[in-house]
């Protein structure tokens, strides 16, 4: 896992279908979307969007749960 990975778990999911609340994403490095209030997640669907921000909370894993939710991806 590098050091620039990131999760998230979902807190809410209004008007989107492809997130799961309480369920934790991975989240894709973008500078612009953070700007303007906006995660690059990895979804249910396996690609990654934009989505709000407030719709997630940071999380800190250990390197090995980290590196097991890639690999289970």
């Amino acid at each position: 896992m590098s050091p620039e990975t990131r999760f998230v778990v979902c807190t809410r999911n209004e008007g989107c279908d492809d997130l799961d609340p309480r369920k934790i994403y991975e989240v894709l490095p973008d500078g612009t979307a953070a700007a303007e209030g906006y995660l690059r997640v990895i979804d249910e669907s396996g690609e990654d969007y934009l989505y709000p921000a407030d719709y997630f909370m940071e999380i800190q894993l250990s390197r090995e749960v980290g590196e097991a939710l890639k690999l289970a991806s």
